[in-house]
């Protein structure tokens, strides 16, 4: 049966949505007190460095575990107990009472990070039509983008209360979470195991499949990309561009807003002309736009080339998150599937940054960008021969 252009997205969707802005707030609200707190300790910022960088090493370490889970458990249990991890973890920062604590305690956060992480699109896999995969995952990035966005400024704030409080309201808006996703999801999805006929997909099934293949590819790339924009998109502003640090935020922002316009529409246009063109034309941009971004030599330019970078960004990760939820299929678990294309984006953003600083203090600003770029070119040519993953019902 077709699913109308105007079909409903499911409410469970939109549990899910909100679920992951809530969590991105948090996120927000964390990141600016983290490094200060830590400092607190009287740390080297070195050491107050890797407790930020903790809790990503935690979540790519955990991903394979975490994806085991999946398939064996379940989504809704993995999702929840996920949730109350961070939770619990985050709660207890804020009683931190030496920076080992404080270490220690945002790796164990970590792991409950990709608990949810991986889970969650697990369920939104599980609960979307085929059809209106691609508006599921386009709502899905917008609410986590839009989190990310709401939750400095809300942190910033919170900071000036006590360099403590961000961690425990961020603790607090995740114990309503769970509460709330867990009565609505109560009986949508099983908590269990795999029931009798259910469809398990293995990471070598989906291996064969040349669009999943190509998600790893364009996954990796699109990680380095957010990882290099996060770390040396702020030194490129000041160093070469000449302005000061604020207007970095200004950037990354100008870089969010082209990001969040073309979601929903990318999500939309994929559920009708196939995820494959949508994949290949971001990608585009994303490469057009981050190699501009190196080369431009003026303010104005800049950011205009950042925009072309938000928009690509925004045309491929909806497709892209649709490629991978079609090749597992409506109603099956594949939790390793899921984690290790997870893993292939935080790889992607944990090395992006070392390798372009390297490249940056090496050549110059402008290569290691240009480099950024080609990657998204390379991770394009995989995806041309790849089919595609749609399948178009009457």
């Amino acid at each position: 049966m077709r699913v109308g252009r105007a079909a409903a997205l499911p409410r469970e969707v939109w549990v899910l949505a909100v679920a992951n802005f809530v969590i991105a707030v948090g996120f927000g609200l964390v990141a600016p007190a983290l490094p200060a707190f830590a400092r607190g300790f009287n740390v080297s910022v070195t050491a107050a460095s890797v407790v930020v960088s903790a809790f990503a090493v935690s979540r790519l370490v955990f991903a394979p575990a975490g994806g085991r889970l999946v398939t064996r458990v379940g989504e809704r249990w993995v999702y929840l107990s996920g949730l109350s991890i961070v939770a619990l973890s985050t709660g207890a920062c804020a009683f931190a009472a030496d920076y080992w604590q404080l270490l220690v305690l945002r790796g164990v956060g970590g792991i409950g990070s990709t608990m949810f992480t991986v889970s969650g699109v697990g369920l939104l896999v599980r609960l979307t039509p085929p059809p209106l995969r691609g508006r599921a995952s386009g709502l899905w990035g917008s609410s986590f983008l839009l989190g990310n966005l709401a939750g400095p400024l809300l942190g910033g704030g919170l900071v000036t209360i006590s360099i403590r409080a961000p961690f425990l309201v961020y603790a607090g808006a995740l114990v309503v979470a769970v509460l709330v996703v867990g009565v609505l999801l109560r009986d949508t999805v099983p908590a269990g195991r795999a029931a009798a006929g259910e469809v398990t997909v293995s990471l070598r099934e989906a291996l064969i499949s040349g669009a999943y293949r190509a998600a790893l590819v364009s996954g990796f790339a699109q990680g380095w990309s957010f990882g290099v924009r996060v770390s040396l998109l702020p030194l490129f502003v000041v160093e070469v561009l000449a302005r000061d640090e604020a207007f970095a935020g200004t950037a990354l922002a100008v870089f969010a807003a082209g990001n969040v316009a073309m979601l929903l529409v990318s999500g939309r246009l994929s559920d009708r002309v196939g995820r494959k063109p949508l994949v290949v034309l971001g990608l585009g941009v994303l490469a057009a736009g981050t190699v501009w971004s190196g080369v431009a030599g003026s303010v104005p330019l800049f950011l205009l080339a950042t925009v072309v970078a938000g928009l690509g960004t925004g045309l491929l990760t909806p497709p892209q998150q649709a490629a991978v939820a079609d090749v597992l299929g409506s109603g099956a678990r594949g939790g390793q599937v899921l984690a290790v294309f997870q893993m292939a984006t935080d790889v992607g953003a944990v090395l992006g940054p070392v390798a372009t600083g390297l490249l940056a203090d090496h050549f110059s600003y402008t290569t290691a960008f240009t480099v950024t770029g080609a990657l998204a070119l390379v991770a394009l040519l995989v995806w041309l021969p790849a089919r595609e993953t749609l399948v178009r019902t009457t």
